[in-house]
């Protein structure tokens, strides 16, 4: 059995009572802790003198108890390696105390029944289990091409800021982040995505989902209407109902979000939430007349629109779709991006491009959720943007991503053309395809995942029971010959469904 390196002082308190000696308490503490499993075999303990000077007692009492169980098997020592609990006990017997003392809880918790939960709590635990969520294989959705990530360039960047990093890097950060970080996003989204704002305007974040989160913290009350797409992003729908929010699903067309819909029943909305250029999941891309529409409306009414702007970098059909932000002339319009999608997931970091009258509030938010984002990757990341890697790399992923989506657009229509139909397969890093009538496609996703394949139920985006099942296929993290063989089991799954 692997040993284990640190030694950590145990929590051991000794009792000044003359009656019993100081070695035997260390005795009796120490077999205890490792016949009930708190030092486990192997465990490296603290050397002698370490220990009696924590301990602020003499050396000797500490070497009479160590020898002690030493002999008697409980520990062993390894010259130049210290000491370490026995990898086998002598004595099995003494467990049962603490096996049973474990028993005694967990019967006594089962006797008691369920423990109290709030109604969100209550709500969030009877999710149903998401199976495509345990493998990173084909067809993952919104994983990106990581293998093809410059992490050579990346590691220069970061070693650049950790050899010798400033105060400022090690320190506290500020809640709305590293300011040449803001600088350098504010600049590229009024470039490329026409978002109207400042560096003062943004927000860092761990991600879209926490800039969601503090959205539904800031602007809603418990029980406030929130509009939602329908079939939608389910993380959103997740947050606005940690909030409390009552959720108002509205339908989706070719057009995207049906704006006549939202004016028809959502007078009394708080908040909306929309994915205007590439519609989750579907793909679809609102008009610009539903775009002037939609901000009409928000002005008129005082609702607030929170427009998630995933993966609009990588369009394929047709033109850039400029950001929904830069049409707002009133300042309704909260904007949400993430780098997941175009860098990696486990950087962990997005923005949120807040109207200034709500900076002060989102400032407290963020403040009170985890205080700041990491100031290292920040730094980095403001050279990966300004020198220029940030640009090439997503023009060398959307020809990439270009390739993989017709090798999975070839695959499904040659293996399963019969029983499927492809949805919004020209931008982002997913399509959708639909199943034949009466499918379940949560059994389809059950048994996929059984076979290392890792798909998405369309229906776990809707609020509501839909019209046909489907599939959400990612294809960004995914090579040709993946897609070819995932198909192939893919095809499987929904001919024994």
């Amino acid at each position: 059995m692997k040993r284990t390196p640190a030694s950590y002082l145990p929590p051991i308190t000794l009792q000044d009572r003359k009656e019993i000696p100081i070695h035997q308490q260390l005795y009796d503490w120490f077999r205890r802790a490792i016949t009930g499993g708190q030092l486990r075999p192997g465990q490296r303990v603290p050397s002698t003198r370490n220990l009696a000077a924590e301990l602020k007692t003499s050396r000797m009492p500490v070497l009479g108890a160590f020898e002690q169980l030493l002999a008697e098997g409980y520990l062993e020592a390894f010259v130049g390696a210290g000491t370490y609990v026995a990898r086998s006990i002598p004595d099995d017997t003494l467990s049962r105390p603490a096996e049973k003392a474990r028993n005694g809880l967990q019967e006594t918790a089962e006797k008691r029944g369920p423990r109290r939960l709030s109604r969100r709590g209550v709500a969030l635990t009877n999710l149903p289990a998401q199976s495509w969520l345990d493998n990173l294989g084909a067809f993952r959705v919104s994983l990106p091409a990581l293998d093809h990530f410059p992490i050579g360039v990346w590691s220069k960047l970061v070693a650049r800021h950790s050899r010798r990093p400033s105060r400022g890097i090690m320190a506290y950060g500020g809640a709305m982040g590293y300011l040449p970080f803001r600088e350098a996003i504010a600049e590229y989204l009024g470039a490329v995505r026409g978002v109207r704002c400042d560096a003062s305007q943004i927000l860092v974040t761990t991600g879209s989902q926490q800039a969601l989160q503090l959205s539904a913290q800031v602007l809603l009350d418990p029980r406030d209407r929130v509009c939602l797409e329908e079939p939608g992003y389910p993380s959103a729908r997740h947050a606005f109902m940690m909030a409390g929010a009552q959720l108002v699903p509205i339908s989706v067309d070719h057009d995207g979000l049906n704006v006549e819909e939202v004016i028809r029943h959502s007078r009394s909305a708080r908040a909306l939430y929309v994915t205007p250029s590439h519609q989750y999941p579907m793909g679809t891309t609102m008009s610009a007349t539903r775009r002037l529409l939609l901000l009409n409306w928000a002005t008129r009414s005082g609702t607030w629109i929170i427009e998630d702007d995933y993966d609009s970098e990588y369009r394929f059909g047709s033109r850039p779709i400029s950001s929904l932000q830069g049409l707002d002339t009133d300042g309704r319009v909260i904007y949400i991006g993430t780098f997941s999608k175009v860098l990696f997931p486990a950087l962990r970091l997005g923005y949120v491009v807040v109207p200034k009258d709500l900076v002060a509030a989102y400032f407290a938010a963020r403040d009170a959720a985890d205080v700041f984002s990491s100031t290292l990757y920040q730094a980095a990341l403001t050279d990966f943007i300004q020198e220029g890697h940030f640009a090439r790399h997503i023009r060398r992923m959307r020809m990439l991503y270009i390739d993989r989506r017709k090798a999975l657009v070839n695959a499904l229509q040659i293996q399963m053309g019969d029983m499927t139909e492809l949805i919004g397969a020209e931008a982002g890093m997913h399509l959708v395809a639909l199943l034949p009538p009466g499918t379940d496609d949560v059994e389809v996703s059950r048994k996929a995942a059984q076979k290392g394949i890792s798909v998405m139920p369309l229906s776990s985006c809707y609020l509501t029971t839909p019209r046909r099942g489907g599939l959400i296929l990612g294809y960004g993290g995914v090579s040709a010959r993946q897609i070819h063989d995932g198909i192939s089991k893919l095809r499987m799954c929904v001919e024994k469904d």
